[in-house]
């Protein structure tokens, strides 16, 4: 689950970052690619709380500090 959640997280980050090289990049034309990368993050951490959600719900976390 440990990996999954890293995974993730990393997927995010590079969703990001490519977007902020798409805005950087196209200075202002055409930001369909900035979109779809910053769509890419949204959907990526809705899907991470959600799988947070449901392994919580299900026990497939262990509560360790």
């Amino acid at each position: 689950m440990r990996v999954i959640i890293v995974l993730m997280l990393i997927g995010i980050l590079v969703s990001l970052g490519s977007a902020l090289v798409f805005i950087y990049r196209d200075q202002g034309q055409g930001k369909t690619r900035a979109v779809k990368a910053l769509s890419w993050r949204v959907g990526l951490s809705l899907a991470l709380f959600l799988l947070l959600m449901v392994a919580q719900h299900f026990g497939w976390m262990a509560d360790r500090l």
